[in-house]
């Protein structure tokens, strides 16, 4: 018979190598990308990447989950995982969201599907409200006047609403739509958008502010052009910058402007950059990291790092430039601020990239790591797999967010 002494001794033993080879194994990260089905008689999906960077499998596709319906047009994601990890996904083409459950990283579940909520339909962007609820932003409504102006809507995260409100205040042009949004909860305000994903108009010139305490819609400006003409048109993506309180504000016609007197009664916004714009395409999703800003500007097949230390004066100290006929759209920053997803249009229609990004300079430099074994190019290609859930229709990427450590 062992002693005992020796059967302790051998299972310390063993606990200790095992919790050294969990403290050298790399903690898993994901890529979740909401994709689109290039055959219309497939399902639309969200795909999960393996990108532990020290991961053999780095870049591989994990799983993929199936949404139901047809035709759903994945389009905007949360722009980042929220910390309860229910990853809103509007399908635009339907007016559909779905709500991902990613508490268990590498295998996503369906926690919930929603349309038009309290009279709004057409979500577009989504939210983190401060005490964990979702700001959605609807883009409009539809009754006995016809099509009016949408408005925002509180709800859980389980999609259940809680308040809303109209965007179709005296004097608004009929056809405005909200689109995007920024909250500030320092100032008590909500920035909106309003840009129509249906058509180009004059009066998505125009931002609306609104008190984020009952969602109070306060003033409609429109915004100035700049020394080109039109950098105004299109109004996009609010962004809050690491103050908490200054917001810049991105059109898709590749201007960038900086709010001023938010908090008052006469708000107001000037252009403080520009980038030029080719014809069919548009400047689009931008993220903020510290001082630093970064945007696609498809008419440099690039990603762009700006200096905004000064945010009435933004620098640029980097570009990742991608392939010449590359359109790069939606970008989404890892966590720790140092990767950088990227999907497009063009010849990235079906395509994820992942550039490199460091805080401290804002260099980008593009991950030729990230790609699949004996690909030529990097990138994780969606147009020639075999899907886990079933078929082969080629993916096309838009929304993408990393996990959570």
């Amino acid at each position: 018979m062992v002693p005992i002494r020796f059967l302790l001794a051998a299972i310390l033993a063993s606990l200790t190598w095992t919790a050294r080879l969990a403290a050298q194994s790399p903690a898993p990260e994901y890529l979740y990308v909401w994709t689109a089905s290039a055959d219309s008689t497939q399902p639309d999906f969200l795909a999960v990447l393996d990108v532990t960077e020290a991961s053999t499998r780095y870049g591989r596709l994990v799983t993929t989950l199936p949404v139901p319906g047809l035709r759903n047009g994945p389009h905007h994601t949360e722009h980042e995982l929220p910390a309860d990890r229910q990853l809103f996904a509007n399908g635009y083409g339907t007016g559909q969201t779905f709500i991902f459950d990613l508490t268990d990283p590498a295998h996503p579940r369906l926690a919930g599907q929603f349309g038009d909520l309290e009279g709004y339909s057409h979500p577009h962007s989504f939210l983190r409200l401060p005490g964990g609820n979702v700001l959605a932003t609807f883009q409009m409504r539809h009754g006995s006047a016809g099509v009016t102006p949408g408005g925002l809507v509180e709800v859980t995260p389980a999609g259940v609403p809680v308040r809303s409100s109209s965007a179709d205040t005296p004097g608004l042009d009929p056809q405005t739509r909200v689109y995007s949004a920024g909250i500030v909860p320092a100032l008590d305000r909500i920035v909106t958008t309003t840009t129509d994903m249906e058509a180009d108009y004059d009066a998505s010139r125009q931002l609306q502010i609104w008190r984020l305490s009952d969602f109070a819609p306060l003033h409609t400006i429109t915004l100035p052009d700049g020394p080109a003409g039109g950098e105004s048109q299109l109004t996009a993506e609010p962004r809050v910058l690491a103050d908490g309180r200054t917001v810049l504000v991105s059109t898709f016609s590749c201007g960038l402007y900086l709010m001023e007197g938010l908090e008052t009664g006469a708000p107001s916004a000037r252009l403080v950059a520009s980038f030029p714009r080719k014809e069919g395409t548009y400047c689009a999703i931008p993220v903020v990291v510290g001082d630093h800003y970064l945007v696609t500007v498809p008419a440099w097949s690039a990603v762009v790092s700006l200096d905004i230390s000064d945010p009435a004066a933004p620098r640029e100290v980097s570009r990742v430039t991608l392939g010449a006929d590359d359109v790069p759209h939606w970008i989404a920053v890892s966590p720790d601020g140092r990767r950088v997803a990227i999907t497009g249009y063009g010849s990235m229609r079906h395509r994820v990239l992942i550039a490199r990004f460091d805080a401290t300079t804002g260099q980008l430099t593009l991950d030729e790591r990230f790609r699949e074994g004996g690909a030529a190019e990097p990138g994780f290609r969606m147009d020639d797999e075999t899907w886990p859930h079933g078929g082969q229709a080629m993916g096309i990427p838009h929304g993408a967010v990393f996990s959570r450590p």
